[in-house]
Protein backbone atom coordinates (compact mmCIF):
# COMPACT_ATOMS: atom_id res chain seq x y z
CA UNK A 1 0.00 0.00 0.00
CA UNK A 2 2.80 2.40 0.80
CA UNK A 3 4.43 1.90 -2.61
CA UNK A 4 1.11 2.58 -4.35
CA UNK A 5 0.70 5.81 -2.41
CA UNK A 6 4.18 6.95 -3.39
CA UNK A 7 3.53 6.10 -7.05
CA UNK A 8 0.20 7.97 -6.98
CA UNK A 9 1.90 11.04 -5.49
CA UNK A 10 4.69 10.90 -8.09
CA UNK A 11 2.15 10.63 -10.90
CA UNK A 12 0.18 13.60 -9.53
CA UNK A 13 3.38 15.68 -9.22
CA UNK A 14 4.34 14.75 -12.80
CA UNK A 15 0.93 15.78 -14.13
CA UNK A 16 1.07 19.13 -12.31
CA UNK A 17 4.63 19.71 -13.58
CA UNK A 18 3.52 19.04 -17.17
CA UNK A 19 0.58 21.43 -16.81
CA UNK A 20 2.82 24.17 -15.38
CA UNK A 21 5.38 23.61 -18.15
CA UNK A 22 2.61 23.84 -20.76
CA UNK A 23 1.33 27.13 -19.33
CA UNK A 24 4.82 28.62 -19.11
CA UNK A 25 5.79 27.56 -22.64
CA UNK A 26 2.44 28.84 -24.00
CA UNK A 27 3.14 32.22 -22.42
CA UNK A 28 6.59 32.35 -24.01
CA UNK A 29 5.30 31.49 -27.48
CA UNK A 30 3.67 34.91 -28.02
CA UNK A 31 5.05 36.85 -30.95
CA UNK A 32 7.58 39.34 -29.56
CA UNK A 33 8.12 42.93 -30.64
CA UNK A 34 10.66 42.91 -33.48
CA UNK A 35 9.81 39.38 -34.65
CA UNK A 36 8.42 38.76 -38.11
CA UNK A 37 4.71 37.98 -37.97
CA UNK A 38 3.31 34.85 -39.60
CA UNK A 39 1.45 35.39 -42.86
CA UNK A 40 -1.06 32.57 -43.14
CA UNK A 41 -3.26 32.29 -46.21
CA UNK A 42 -6.86 32.35 -45.01
CA UNK A 43 -10.29 32.51 -46.62
CA UNK A 44 -11.63 36.02 -47.01
CA UNK A 45 -14.67 36.68 -44.84
CA UNK A 46 -17.77 37.66 -46.79
CA UNK A 47 -16.22 37.31 -50.24
CA UNK A 48 -14.69 34.58 -52.35
CA UNK A 49 -11.00 33.84 -52.38
CA UNK A 50 -8.12 33.87 -49.99
CA UNK A 51 -5.96 36.55 -48.46
CA UNK A 52 -2.73 36.84 -46.53
CA UNK A 53 -0.99 39.43 -44.42
CA UNK A 54 1.81 39.31 -47.02
CA UNK A 55 -0.49 41.32 -49.31
CA UNK A 56 -0.07 44.28 -46.97
CA UNK A 57 3.74 44.35 -46.84
CA UNK A 58 4.91 47.88 -47.40
CA UNK A 59 2.23 49.37 -45.15
CA UNK A 60 1.46 49.42 -41.45
CA UNK A 61 -1.19 46.86 -40.48
CA UNK A 62 -3.19 46.56 -37.28
CA UNK A 63 -4.21 42.89 -37.11
CA UNK A 64 -7.30 42.43 -34.95
CA UNK A 65 -8.24 38.89 -33.86
CA UNK A 66 -11.94 38.81 -32.98
CA UNK A 67 -14.98 36.53 -32.80
CA UNK A 68 -18.70 37.25 -33.14
CA UNK A 69 -19.49 35.66 -29.76
CA UNK A 70 -16.94 37.81 -27.91
CA UNK A 71 -18.47 40.69 -25.93
CA UNK A 72 -15.22 42.73 -25.68
CA UNK A 73 -14.88 42.32 -29.48
CA UNK A 74 -18.33 43.84 -29.89
CA UNK A 75 -17.28 46.76 -27.68
CA UNK A 76 -14.09 47.50 -29.64
CA UNK A 77 -15.47 47.01 -33.19
CA UNK A 78 -16.86 50.57 -33.57
CA UNK A 79 -13.55 51.99 -32.30
CA UNK A 80 -11.54 50.00 -34.86
CA UNK A 81 -13.91 51.05 -37.65
CA UNK A 82 -13.49 54.70 -36.68
CA UNK A 83 -9.70 54.33 -36.43
CA UNK A 84 -9.63 52.78 -39.91
CA UNK A 85 -11.72 55.65 -41.28
CA UNK A 86 -9.41 58.23 -39.69
CA UNK A 87 -6.06 56.61 -40.51
CA UNK A 88 -6.62 53.98 -43.23
CA UNK A 89 -5.17 54.55 -46.67
CA UNK A 90 -2.17 53.72 -48.81
CA UNK A 91 0.18 53.33 -45.83
CA UNK A 92 -2.06 51.81 -43.13
CA UNK A 93 -4.99 49.44 -42.72
CA UNK A 94 -6.72 47.40 -40.09
CA UNK A 95 -7.08 43.71 -41.01
CA UNK A 96 -9.62 41.77 -38.99
CA UNK A 97 -9.26 38.03 -38.49
CA UNK A 98 -12.46 36.30 -37.38
CA UNK A 99 -11.25 33.35 -35.33
CA UNK A 100 -12.80 30.36 -33.56
CA UNK A 101 -16.06 31.24 -35.22
CA UNK A 102 -18.55 30.14 -37.88
CA UNK A 103 -18.17 32.29 -41.00
CA UNK A 104 -21.90 33.07 -41.16
CA UNK A 105 -21.74 34.49 -37.64
CA UNK A 106 -18.63 36.45 -38.59
CA UNK A 107 -20.40 37.89 -41.66
CA UNK A 108 -23.36 39.00 -39.51
CA UNK A 109 -20.97 40.65 -37.05
CA UNK A 110 -19.10 42.45 -39.87
CA UNK A 111 -22.38 43.80 -41.26
CA UNK A 112 -23.73 44.78 -37.84
CA UNK A 113 -20.63 46.86 -37.08
CA UNK A 114 -20.02 48.06 -40.66
CA UNK A 115 -16.47 46.75 -40.67
CA UNK A 116 -14.95 48.49 -43.68
CA UNK A 117 -11.47 46.99 -43.64
CA UNK A 118 -10.15 43.66 -45.00
CA UNK A 119 -11.46 40.59 -43.17
CA UNK A 120 -10.09 37.06 -43.07
CA UNK A 121 -11.53 33.93 -41.45
CA UNK A 122 -9.56 31.54 -39.22
CA UNK A 123 -12.36 29.17 -38.25
CA UNK A 124 -10.54 26.93 -35.79
CA UNK A 125 -8.11 29.57 -34.49
CA UNK A 126 -5.05 27.61 -35.57
CA UNK A 127 -3.40 30.58 -37.26
CA UNK A 128 -4.00 32.87 -34.31
CA UNK A 129 -1.93 30.48 -32.25
CA UNK A 130 1.00 31.22 -34.60
CA UNK A 131 0.87 34.75 -33.18
CA UNK A 132 0.64 33.34 -29.68
CA UNK A 133 -2.92 34.48 -29.13
CA UNK A 134 -4.53 33.26 -25.94
CA UNK A 135 -8.01 34.65 -26.57
CA UNK A 136 -9.96 37.39 -28.28
CA UNK A 137 -9.75 40.21 -28.87
CA UNK A 138 -6.04 40.70 -29.45
CA UNK A 139 -4.39 43.37 -31.61
CA UNK A 140 -0.98 43.33 -33.31
CA UNK A 141 0.54 46.33 -35.11
CA UNK A 142 2.87 45.21 -37.89
CA UNK A 143 5.52 47.40 -39.46
CA UNK A 144 5.70 47.59 -43.27
CA UNK A 145 8.38 44.87 -43.19
CA UNK A 146 5.98 42.50 -41.38
CA UNK A 147 7.66 42.73 -37.97
CA UNK A 148 5.67 43.27 -34.79
CA UNK A 149 5.83 46.85 -33.51
CA UNK A 150 3.21 46.64 -30.73
CA UNK A 151 0.47 44.38 -29.37
CA UNK A 152 -2.40 44.45 -26.93
CA UNK A 153 -3.76 41.25 -25.43
CA UNK A 154 -7.30 42.36 -24.83
CA UNK A 155 -9.70 44.95 -26.18
CA UNK A 156 -8.55 48.35 -27.39
CA UNK A 157 -10.35 51.66 -27.06
CA UNK A 158 -9.81 55.04 -28.71
CA UNK A 159 -7.35 56.15 -26.02
CA UNK A 160 -5.14 53.06 -26.44
CA UNK A 161 -5.13 53.43 -30.23
CA UNK A 162 -4.33 57.16 -30.10
CA UNK A 163 -1.62 56.74 -27.46
CA UNK A 164 0.06 53.56 -28.71
CA UNK A 165 -0.74 53.00 -32.39
CA UNK A 166 -1.24 56.43 -33.99
CA UNK A 167 2.19 57.76 -32.89
CA UNK A 168 3.91 54.83 -34.60
CA UNK A 169 2.18 55.44 -37.93
CA UNK A 170 3.91 57.64 -40.50
CA UNK A 171 2.47 61.13 -40.94
CA UNK A 172 1.28 60.17 -44.43
CA UNK A 173 -0.54 56.99 -43.33
CA UNK A 174 -3.88 58.23 -44.66
CA UNK A 175 -2.62 59.12 -48.16
CA UNK A 176 -4.53 57.33 -50.88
Amino acid sequence: MRVRSIIAILVAVAVVALLVFGLISKGNSRLAVGEKAPSPTLPKLGEPGYGSLKEYRGKWVLVNFWASWCEPCRAEAPTLTKFQQEHGGKNFTVVGIDTQDISDDGNKFAKEFSLDYPLLHDGNGENGHEFGTTGVPENYLLEPNGKLAWFEAGPVDAKILEEHVAPLLPPNAKES
